[in-house]
């Protein structure tokens, strides 16, 4: 489910056998340069359960102060629900990133900062309108922002601690929250935290390019052979 690559960059969702829920097809491109194929997505489906422990993705560093989380998804149109949702050793939610007709971004430290009134919301974004979305989210000091296709920015306050602690002794659960009738179906191609906050805003040029651009490094987006298992890596 997980890949650290020196847990500076996690993928989540580094699938090397295809779980129950859980479908390839064609992703964000049908045909890209210096490719043979698509690009390799998921299809995940409502009785997809995908979780694994926090340690997975950081299993000798402490979880990034300032990150990017960085997503290529198609959700189904007209839904809301969160794509991740990482919680502490006691159960509580400290981070989440919930996509759909409106997207919002859950973070809690281990103060208790922002508190839910607080919360930032990226309201007039439309995830949720049958297509593929490029979706960055860069988290750095006191404020956080949302890159949609490349193009739209929006910049909301995060009032969390001068020195947030998130902590990596619980779970990550892909698509849902624990107890939530909501959850994630559609596609995805790619997920990943980047323990680098201005990783968001080079997210078409270095991770998810457009069509006529070759994959660098040949990432979670590629199949890197059609004939074996998928491992998509």
């Amino acid at each position: 489910l997980i890949k650290c690559a020196s847990c500076h960059k996690v993928t989540i969702l580094d699938f090397h056998s295809l779980p129950e829920g859980v479908t390839k097809v064609t992703g964000f491109c049908a045909q890209r340069k210096s490719s043979s194929g698509p690009d390799v997505a998921y299809r995940v489906a409502k009785d997809a359960q995908l979780s694994a422990p926090t340690k997975q993705l950081y299993p000798a560093s402490a979880f990034p102060e300032d990150f990017s989380i960085l997503a290529t998804v198609k959700p189904k149109k007209g839904s809301q629900a969160f794509l991740m949702s990482i919680y502490n050793e006691q159960g509580i939610q400290q981070l989440g990133m919930e996509v759909g007709r409106s997207p919002v971004f859950l973070y809690e430290d281990h103060t208790g900062k922002p508190s839910p009134e607080d919360y930032p919301l990226f309201s007039g974004l439309n995830l949720a309108d049958g297509k593929w979305h490029r979706v960055a989210v860069s988290v750095h000091k006191q404020t956080v922002s949302m890159i949609l296709d490349c193009k739209k920015k929006i910049t909301r306050q995060l009032k969390r601690s001068a020195h947030p602690i998130i902590d990596t002794k619980g779970i990550v659960v892909f698509g849902t929250r624990i107890l939530d009738e909501d959850v994630f179906e559609g596609d995805i191609q790619q997920l990943m935290i980047v323990a680098d906050h201005r990783a968001a805003f080079d997210y078409c040029e270095h991770y998810s390019p457009d069509c006529d651009m070759a994959v660098p490094d040949t990432p979670q987006n590629q199949d890197p052979n059609p004939n074996e298992k998928v491992s998509a890596s």
